[in-house]
């Protein structure tokens, strides 16, 4: 059988380790928010293109406001995508940015002995 030696971490190592872990990746969570956001509006729109009718998406049109090029078509649909996207990341970001700004300020817990 093999013996594995336990190596107690030093209060220094225990820190660091605790702070690598509660600490975020800021840009994955804007790249995740990005693609939830984009894919949100890209179907939304197709199934509003899909459905059809003398009014299609009169509602969802009014982000034409905010995203210019947006129309509730089907190239209106990837424009929105890419507008949606920015706007995910920018948040997710944002999210990642601030949780890791408090999680860094947060008190420390006693290494174990």
């Amino acid at each position: 059988m093999i013996e594995r030696r336990k190596k107690q971490l030093t209060p220094e190592e225990y820190r660091d380790l605790r702070r690598a872990i509660r600490r975020l990746n800021a840009q994955a969570w804007g790249v995740s928010f990005g693609f939830l956001f984009g894919l949100t509006l890209f179907v939304a729109t197709l199934i509003l293109v899909i459905k059809g009718g003398e009014h299609v998406g009169q509602h969802l049109g009014l982000l034409a406001v905010y995203f210019p090029g947006y129309r509730v078509t089907l190239a209106g649909a990837f424009v929105g995508f890419v507008y949606a996207f920015v706007v995910g990341y920018a948040f997710g970001k944002l999210v990642g940015f601030i949780y890791n700004r408090i999680a860094a300020s947060g008190s420390q817990p006693e290494p174990p002995r």
